[in-house]
């Protein structure tokens, strides 16, 4: 940026040199937009570019650098003839995936639009369409070799692609559950590396657990669906692949906290662990090295690219870095920083798998795995902001208790009946309604423990509200007498009986005939 006030490209050039080790001194200084020096770019690109290589007679080998999906033509293929000739109506192979296909078109990229031609020969770059309708088989970096007489071996650096982090999507409106599909779906047509499967959650109902290249790759996705689909998505914390060792020697993979086995049966467990590379400003080392090191990573060395660069080179769990990690490093150097991180292998690890419990009730969206020092902090967060964000119970009851067992998962606390659902998407809107409507009800009939507060606390569950049936004890409270209610409360009471005040207890026990008790 020449045409900039700020503008300083002598430091640029440095800084390329510095860094990224690339001859800078001499690069030509344009501005598209003042048309300054653009006929120095052309005269660089002669003389500087080497003419490609190959042999046109050779086996055909192609490399594939990106595809997109065509809804009438297909999937249309963007490759570079390394060796060989491709032609109209060839049969070619895809060597990492194993598909075949008939060449339908072919033709050269133009900056607007596509040409088509008979042949492209080595050392060009153009285009073919062969009715391919997966956009799976054409992964980028895949060789494109003929059928009948395939290439002795494939072009070197190809890798598959593997999701590293992985997490819930749901819709907020359940009944939008297969336009998300549908949008999965249409993106996964053009990105081969996103993967999906359904998966059901209590809390959230019906949704999808996605895989993802990185933290990026996901934050891309979510929003394209959000404005490109119009959709209102509700995501679970992310997470990575484990390696869990079971004692019968088997080993299985986890990437859902659902899924995770009894530690019971666990041998020992492994999580990934990544090279980190941070490039900021040397005065901001200070502050990365702490927020580095409380996320279990371990430093190797720091450069120093220039006199106000430094380069900083980390070993961490992926697992700390998907969570908060950039957000923190940005917070911390103004955003001067600059992450960049790849996986290294898999280490051994005491993780625990935390599940988080509203009003009783385990809600399994909001489980996660995490290693067994940064369990309790990362919890008592979460928990935090629960409590924020989820109203309390009624302040009639002191105590808080949790649903009785066999309770469903929509259904309010039995405290009282001012309590909170645990979460919005618990029940359906009716079933809401119809418990705020019992509330007024409820109040009225919690109205006569306001007695007992000035004494002590709630002896029992304060559950009229759920029954006009009342139990023998608040018969006699409500009352206000002795009689067969007090009879029937103290005989059931067994061995309770000292938890209740003395005075109460006398007027018990001089109103009834307690026969041999």
């Amino acid at each position: 940026k020449i045409d900039l006030p700020a503008a300083d490209p002598a430091k640029a050039k440095q800084e390329v040199e510095d860094i990224i080790g690339l001859p800078a001194m001499d690069a030509p200084e344009i501005s598209a937009k003042m048309g300054t020096n653009i006929e120095a770019v052309l005269e660089d690109i002669v003389k500087n570019v080497p003419p490609p290589k190959g042999d046109p007679n050779a086996p055909l080998k192609a490399l594939i650098f990106d595809s997109q999906y065509d809804s009438y033509r297909g999937v249309i293929v963007y490759f570079r003839v390394m060796e060989g000739t491709l032609r109209t109506g060839q049969q070619v192979k895809m060597m990492a995936s194993g598909a075949t296909y008939q060449v339908i078109e072919c033709g050269h990229l133009l900056p607007l639009g596509m040409e088509p031609c008979d042949s492209l020969r080595a050392g060009e770059v153009g285009y073919f369409t062969a009715s391919i309708k997966n956009v799976k088989d054409t992964r980028v970096g895949d060789t494109v070799t003929d059928a009948a007489s395939p290439t002795a071996e494939a072009l070197p650096g190809y890798r598959p692609v593997q999701p590293m982090v992985y997490c819930g999507i749901y819709t907020e409106d359940g009944s939008k559950y297969p336009d998300l599909r549908d949008a999965l779906e249409k993106l996964q047509l053009n990105d081969a590396s996103l993967s999906f499967e359904p998966e059901s959650s209590v809390a959230l109902g019906f949704g999808f657990r996605c895989g993802f290249l990185g933290m990026l790759h996901m934050e891309v996705i979510q929003e394209r669906l959000e404005r490109e689909f119009d959709l209102d998505l509700v995501t679970t914390l992310p997470s990575v692949i484990y390696h869990v060792y079971k004692t019968d020697g088997t080993m299985v993979t986890v990437d859902n906290p659902h899924n995770y086995p009894d530690p019971a049966v666990i041998e020992h467990a492994e999580e990934p662990y990544v090279k980190v590379n941070i490039i900021a400003p040397n005065e901001f080392v200070g502050n990365i090295m702490p927020m580095c090191q409380d996320r279990r990573g371990e430093f190797k060395d720091m450069q120093y690219l220039d006199t106000n660069l430094v380069e900083l080179h980390y070993q961490m769990p992926l697992n700390e870095i998907i969570y908060d990690f950039f957000d923190a490093l940005k917070a911390n150097t103004k955003g001067y920083a600059s992450l960049d991180y790849e996986l290294s292998g898999y280490r051994s690890s005491e993780l625990v798998k935390v599940d988080m419990k509203l009003n009783g009730d385990t809600v399994d969206a909001l489980s996660f795995i995490a290693h067994k020092d940064k369990a309790y902090p990362r919890a008592r967060r979460l928990c935090e902001k629960l409590k924020e964000n989820i109203p309390g119970s009624c302040s009639r009851c002191r105590s808080r208790r949790p649903l009785a067992a066999g309770s469903s998962p929509g259904r309010p606390s039995r405290l009282c009946g001012r309590m909170c659902w645990p979460s919005a998407t618990a029940a359906t809107s009716a079933a809401r309604r119809s418990c705020w409507k019992s509330r007024r009800r409820a109040r009225k009939r919690c109205a006569p423990w306001e007695a007992c507060r000035s004494r002590r606390r709630h002896f029992s569950q304060c559950s009229s509200w759920t029954s006009k049936r009342l139990s023998p004890y608040q018969q006699f409270i409500k009352k206000g007498r002795p009689g067969i209610a007090g009879a029937a409360f103290f005989s059931n009471c067994g061995g309770k009986l000292l938890q209740f005040p003395i005075l109460w207890v006398k007027i018990v026990l001089g109103n009834i005939n307690c026969g041999g008790a």
